[in-house]
C-alpha cells in the first residue's frame, strides 16, 4: 500500500500547536489592551477598545492589495505569458479550498522575495524577478504554496487584527506615559503614587510588540505546514528556505556583519529561524516520491519595457528594491 509523503499524525500535531499558540497570543494582546483600558477608564474603557477596534478594522481595507502592489511597481502576469505559473496556482488554490486562484504579479526587483495580498475571495501573489531567476520549479511551487496558505488561513486579516490591537494599546500607553509625567511632582513631594498601574501602561507597547512578533512566527510555521500539505513535498520548501537563507545572509554579512550570524535575537524576528522551519518540515516527511512540480519548467515573464531596479527606492514607508 502506497504511503502518503506527509505523516498525518505529525501534521495534525504541529497544526494543533500552531493554532493553540495563535489563540494564546491573540488572547494575550487582547487581554493586555483591555487591562490598559480598564486602568485608564474603568469598565467604560473596555467598550472603548471594542468600538475603536471595529472602526479601525472597518477602514483598514482602504489600504487595498492593489495599493501595495502599486507601491512595489508590480505588474500583472497574464496567463498567456506564464501558463505554467497560473496552472500551478490553480492546482494549489483548488487544494487549499480557495474560491478562485490568486492573480500573479511580477515585481521588477533583484531581491529574492514573494508576498501575498488580499483575502480568500480576491487575492494576489507577487514574486520578484530575483526569486524567479533563483529558485528551481520545485522550490517555486513550494513558495507559491506557502503564500497561498497565508491566503487560505486568513493570515492577512489575523495580522491586521493584531496590528490594530497593538496600535490601540500603544495609544493608550502614551496616555499612561503622560500620567507618569504628571505624577512626578507628586512623587518628588513625597506623595503616595501607585506606580504599578503606570508601569503596566508604560510597558504595554513592548509586551504587545513581542506578542505580535510571536504571532507572526506562528503563522509562518502554519503556512509552511499547509504548503507541505498542498504540494506533498516538505523537502521542496525546505530546499527553497535554505537557498533564500544563503542569499540573505550572504548579502547582510558582507555589508553589515561579516563573519556573524543574524544580529537580533530570534524572538525579535517576524519569521522563525530557517533551521527550526526546516526541522519542522522534515519532521513531516514520511516517504520520498517524485513531486508533481518536477513536470514544470518555469521561465520568468518578459517585460521588455520595464527595467529591473538594481538600486533601492525609498519613500516615507521605507526602502525597497
Amino acid at each position: 500500500m502506497h504511503q502518503p509523503p506527509i505523516d498525518p499524525e505529525r501534521f495534525f500535531s504541529h497544526r494543533g500547536v500552531n493554532r493553540l499558540q495563535t489563540l494564546l497570543l491573540l488572547g494575550l494582546m487582547t487581554g493586555y489592551a483591555w487591562l490598559v483600558s480598564w486602568l485608564l477608564w474603568g469598565a467604560d474603557g473596555l467598550w472603548f477598545v471594542v468600538a475603536w477596534s471595529a472602526v479601525l478594522l472597518f477602514f483598514s481595507p482602504q489600504l487595498s492589495g492593489r495599493w501595495v502592489l502599486r507601491m512595489y511597481s508590480a505588474r500583472p502576469v497574464p496567463p498567456a505569458q506564464a501558463a505554467q505559473y497560473h496552472q500551478a496556482l490553480t492546482v494549489l488554490a483548488q487544494r487549499a479550498g480557495l474560491p478562485r486562484p490568486p492573480s500573479l504579479w511580477w515585481v521588477p526587483s533583484p531581491m529574492v522575495n514573494a508576498f501575498a495580498v488580499g483575502g480568500r475571495d480576491e487575492s494576489a501573489i507577487a514574486v520578484t524577478d530575483g526569486l524567479l531567476r533563483t529558485l528551481s520549479p520545485r522550490e517555486l511551487v513550494a513558495v507559491l504554496a506557502h503564500e497561498a496558505a497565508h491566503i487560505a488561513h486568513g493570515d492577512l486579516f489575523v495580522m491586521s487584527l493584531a496590528d490594530t490591537i497593538s496600535r490601540i494599546t500603544s495609544a493608550m500607553s502614551f496616555a499612561g506615559l503622560i500620567l507618569i509625567f504628571l505624577s512626578l511632582p507628586q512623587a518628588l513631594a513625597g506623595g503616595d503614587v501607585d506606580w504599578w498601574p503606570l508601569i503596566l501602561l508604560a510597558a504595554a507597547p513592548q509586551v504587545n510588540l513581542l506578542a505580535q512578533l510571536g504571532l507572526s512566527r506562528t503563522r509562518e510555521f502554519d503556512a509552511d505546514l499547509t504548503a507541505a500539505q498542498l504540494t506533498g513535498d516538505p523537502e521542496g520548501l525546505a530546499s527553497a528556505l535554505v537557498k533564500l537563507e544563503r542569499i540573505e545572509r550572504g548579502l547582510l554579512r558582507r555589508i553589515f556583519f561579516p563573519g556573524q550570524g543574524v544580529p537580533e535575537p530570534s524572538w525579535l524576528r517576524t519569521h522563525p529561524t530557517t533551521e527550526e522551519r526546516i526541522r519542522r518540515l522534515m519532521d513531516l516527511q514520511r516517504s520520498r516520491y517524485s513531486p508533481w512540480s518536477d513536470d514544470y519548467s518555469f521561465e520568468p515573464p518578459q517585460f521588455p519595457h520595464i527595467r529591473v531596479r538594481q538600486r533601492s527606492k525609498g519613500g516615507w514607508w521605507g526602502f525597497w528594491y
